[in-house]
């Protein structure tokens, strides 16, 4: 069973973010399933930096998307982008440090718990904007 399962709650309805946000969905629940098989610690390296790569594509695309609808609210998503990056690289350091133990627990559900508020809370926001701006 997945950590996060797709549904209605999670899409905006702009098909190429949805495309996006699933696959972040899936790279967590990689995690997942690793941790379920007693592996998270050894794929947590490469997990966490699959999921560096690609939040990091998938906001510049969000972020050049909201720039040309000409979103009111963009330096303040942009923030919370950064911040959700500087937090990945922390996770990832930390891993790195056997000094700085951490669990896959506490990391799913930090990942978790932000993904989904981020999508349900701040990506919301923009949505109904952004579909109307894609239209024109």
């Amino acid at each position: 069973m997945p950590l996060i399962s797709w549904n209605a709650g999670l899409s905006l309805g702009i098909q190429d973010i949805d495309t996006q946000h699933r696959k972040l969905v899936d790279i967590i629940n990689q995690l997942h399933d690793a941790q379920l098989q007693g592996r998270s610690r050894e794929v947590m390296d490469q997990i966490l930096s699959a999921l560096y790569d690609y939040t990091q594509l998938h906001f510049s695309f969000e972020e050049r998307m909201l720039a040309r609808a000409g979103y009111a609210d963009l330096a303040n998503h942009q923030q919370t982008h950064r911040a959700f990056m500087a937090k990945l690289a922390d996770l990832q350091a930390r891993h790195r440090d056997p000094k700085k133990p951490m669990s896959s627990l506490e990391v799913m559900n930090f990942l978790k718990d932000w993904l989904v508020k981020h999508i349900q809370g701040v990506d919301k926001r923009y949505a109904a904007e952004l579909a109307t701006a894609q239209q024109r």
